[in-house]
Order: C-alpha cells, then structure tokens, then sequence
C-alpha cells in the first residue's frame, strides 16, 4: 500500500456521484498539472524541484474558485451515514452508536430478514435500546421494563398492561423513532430522519457506491474505530498524503524512496502537485499523476494511485475512507483498501492482525490532531486560513475541504440534535489513545482474537504452575536424572516466560502503546 501515491490525478474527469445505470459520465477534459521533470543524481536518484517550483507551476490560493458563485447551503440531515460494517455487527444483539450528535441502535429483524435503526430510547422512560436484546420472537426488547418493538418501531407488547384492558401498546407514543436504512458496500447506512414521508428516500437518493467494494474480483476489509478529535480535523488528516512519511514515520516500509536523501530529509518527503478539478456542494474531485480522489460530502473519500481507464487485469489498489461525525470534538473511522491482488494473503490472513498495524498508523498522530483542534478552537475555527500557512500544492486537497466547509457549511457540522458545541476536556494519553473501547469492542475479529490470547495467557500460566508442582511431586519417582529435571524446569520458566510475553503483547496491541515520534 502507498499511501504517498493516494492522491494522485485521473486521466479523466469522474462525476462526484456514481450515475444511473444507462447514464454516461460527461466528458470532460480537465487541466492537468504540467508534468515536472525529474533530473538525474549522479547516483541514478531522480532529483524532484523544490516545493517552491510546484507552488510557482501550479499554485494554490486560498480563495475559493467558485466565491462568486451563489453559496450553496449542505444539508446535513438530507444524507446516508453509516452506521458500522456489517461484519461487525452481531445478529444476536442490539447495538448502540452516536450519530451526527444522535443515539441510534441497530438491530436485526429475524422476521424481515433486515437491519433495523432505531432512536436508541425506549418512549417509555427513555432508556437505552441499545442495552436490551433480541426476544424469542425476534422483537427488540427493552430491559428496563420489557417493552418490545417490531421492526416498524410500532410496540407490540407491554407486559404491564392487563391483558383484556385497553391496548395502550398501539398508542403512537408507544413506537419508537425509526430510521430508513439500507445494507450497501458492506456497510449499514442510516438516514437520520424518520417518519413516512422519508421512509422511500432510498428512490430519491442512495449512499455514495463504490463498485470495487462489491465487485467479486476485489477482496475488501473494514476497520472502525472512534478518534478523540472532531469530523473536520479527521476529514483534512485523511485527504492529507504528505504528512505520511512523518507522521507515520517507519510504518510504511515498503514506500519507494522517490527522491535522493543527500537533498532533502531521511524521511522522503515529496513536493506533490495536488490539482483540484471540480468541486460543489456535494464534494470535490482531486488529481495528481495518473490517479484520483473523490470526496463525496459528508462521509467518503475514496481515491487511487491507478487511473480509472487501467486495464481490468491490472493490479488495481483503492483505498477507502469512511468519515462519520459522531459530536464534537468525537469522530469516527472507517478504513479499508479494495485490491484485486493478494487475494490468497486476504484469505489465510485474520482481520485482526491488519488491524493491529492500521491501529499503529492511527495511534501515531491521533495525540498530534487532539491538540491540534484545540490550537484550532482557540484561534477560531472560522480563522483556519488566517491561522494556517499552506503555500504548497501538496496541501490541495486540506484547502478544498476547507473551502467546502467554510461555503456550503459555515464551519459547522449540522448536528440532528441540540449538542454543546464545546470540545471535551483532555484526558491522560492511555484514556486518549485507548484501544479496546474505540476499536476492539466494535470489532467482532479483534475481539474474539483477544478472548482466545487471554485463554492462552491463563493455560500457559497454569502448565508453567503445573510443571513445577510435577518437579515436586516426581523428583525422587518419575524425573531421576538431572538432565529430566533441567528440561521440566526449563519447560515452567519457558511458559511462564510466555505468558508475561503474551500480556505485554495484548496490552500493547489491545489496549494502550505509546507512541513517542522522538524515538521513531
């Protein structure tokens, strides 16, 4: 995987949105970056211009292209947010998330055979669905009291109500606020209004596809995981290529050195011609090279290092991101990288063991964005470009984002609910960068991994106990010669020996590891 080489540009432009079946795409020629020649080091490494050079070729203002243009308001309640990764979510019990500033809980409705989203409040008394579970009759039950709610939201039972009195179950204060919904791309997408008259929205308007997600050559794994910062600064983190070989500094091992250290750094930082071609209220289409990058407003960022016209049997790599507003100063991530090589890597390989090395490259600059939204806050976020120096076009793609977010949304999430628009307090960095409750619980692989290392760590605990009991009990019967005893002492050293190495391995890769960039 490159993610240096993410944002690079299409040999064509693409529509924002996928169109219909039958429809084509529109033909357009876009200006593309003039292509920089590389000189040649007397070592043979290609010598890149400075990024002044890109700045002077191409360079990027801070004022909106379209500023004369009549500003567009983003509707944020009129959009597809997704809930989870269908892998992750268990049949067999309710789940609880937040939203753009709203509890939702998704559930599955054995009898319709599809997920369901509902407010996660029971109209009761207003506890958590999400803390309930699934009835013998497949029903969404409340544990406070023991409503239960069909897949409709309408309450089909309340055991306090007498029999043959009167149905106060079927009174509409009964039901429950339920969402429309839809599976699409491996993903459980929500639309955050409900009521009949939204309930055919997916006629209207459908959640960002993108087809090598489903597409039977591609293989496609999702990691979710909760950040400590808010939906902007996650969103211009990801569209950002060039803070990869410092921020994440040795993680990408397998990166091409594209330029010759003796003139720049050991890290491999590049000038990148980052062009935007189009941009509206719905997202922005970015360039560089032979690939792309798309953001589909709110959530998705999508891009490739490979042309979209490359051939079908090509190697073909995209990498996905999936940014969800959960309230402020709180967002989420959802990663994944199609590819239609590897195919019998994916297969042997468990997902936990990729997302321990996602959540590394996670961990390694979440305490630098925490902070760097407060520094942000303090300014004034409606200061970013008063704040900021971003003279180089490998920033494109940050300044398109704030552009769009100061035009269409005027530096503010819409949130579906009444939210303090206060960032949390701080915490300890253990609390900060944890990794059970933002990640491992939520993921049904990391988790079940977890639950077998612990066993693991106690069985081996045990035999290193059991061993020395048997040197004790044998020493003068079963084990006679030193050499018998040296290799039953050593087999107890050896798993007790293991199993402190396996508690440190699932504290680190589980819980909590620092990361400290001075020692990278």
């Amino acid at each position: 995987m490159d993610p240096l080489r993410l944002l690079l540009p299409r040999a064509q432009a693409q529509p924002l949105l996928p169109l219909p079946a039958g429809v084509p795409a529109p033909s357009v020629r876009p200006r593309l970056v003039p292509r920089r020649r590389a000189r040649r080091h007397r070592n043979g490494a290609a010598r890149m211009l400075p990024a002044s050079a890109v700045a002077s070729e191409s360079p990027w203002t801070e004022q909106d292209p379209a500023s004369g243009e009549k500003e567009e308001r983003f509707d944020w309640l009129d959009q597809w947010y997704p809930f989870a990764p269908v892998e992750d979510l268990d049949p067999g019990a309710p789940h609880g998330k937040m939203v753009l500033g709203i509890r939702v809980v998704a559930w599955y409705d054995r009898g319709a055979g599809e997920w369901r989203v509902f407010e996660d409040a029971c109209p009761h008394r207003l506890a958590p669905l999400s803390e309930g579970r699934i009835d013998d009759k497949g029903r969404l039950q409340c544990v406070y009291h023991g409503w239960c709610f069909d897949g409709r939201g309408a309450c089909k039972f309340i055991p306090q109500a007498p029999a043959l009195g009167p149905p106060v179950h079927a009174n509409s204060k009964a039901c429950v606020a339920s969402y429309p919904c839809v599976v699409q791309n491996k993903l459980l997408w929500f639309y955050p209004r409900a009521g009949p008259e939204h309930a055919d929205v997916l006629r209207r308007k459908r959640p960002p596809f993108i087809k090598e997600i489903d597409d039977p050559s591609f293989v496609t794994s999702f990691l979710i995981r909760d950040m400590p910062f808010g939906y902007d600064v996650l969103a211009e983190n990801l569209m950002d290529p060039s803070h990869v070989p410092y921020a994440h500094k040795g993680l990408f091992r397998g990166l091409p050195r594209l330029v010759d250290p003796e003139e720049y750094d050991k890290e491999g930082g590049v000038p990148m011609a980052v062009k935007v071609e189009e941009s509206s209220v719905n997202g922005f289409a970015s360039s560089q090279g032979p690939g792309y990058a798309n953001f589909v407003a709110p959530c998705t960022y999508y891009g490739s290092p490979a042309s979209k016209k490359s051939e079908k049997n090509k190697p073909h790599l995209m990498i996905v991101f999936i940014i969800v507003p959960v309230a402020p100063g709180r967002s989420r991530v959802m990663w994944a990288y199609p590819r239609n090589f590897g195919l019998w890597l994916h297969k042997i390989t468990p997902r936990w063991f990729d997302h321990i090395g996602v959540n590394v490259v996670l961990d390694s600059d979440m305490y630098l964005l925490h902070l760097e939204e407060r520094n942000f806050a303090k300014a004034g976020i409606e200061n970013w470009q008063k704040s900021v120096y971003v003279p180089t076009t490998s920033d494109g793609t940050v300044v398109a984002f704030r552009n769009w977010f100061r035009k269409h949304c005027r530096f503010q999430v819409g949130w579906a609910a009444p939210t303090v628009d206060q960032l949390p307090p701080t915490p300890t960095k253990d609390k900060l960068m944890d990794r059970y409750w933002s990640h491992v619980a939520q993921c049904t692989s990391c988790s079940a991994a977890l639950k077998a290392m612990k066993a693991l760590e106690v069985a081996l605990q045990v035999a290193s106990i059991a061993v020395v009991g048997l040197l004790a009990v044998a020493k003068g019967t079963l084990l006679t010669s030193v050499a018998q005893r040296a290799a039953v002492v050593s087999a107890a050293v050896l798993c007790f020996v293991a199993s402190r190495w396996l508690a440190d391995f699932i504290q680190k890769k589980f819980y909590f590891e620092d990361y400290v960039h001075a020692y990278k």
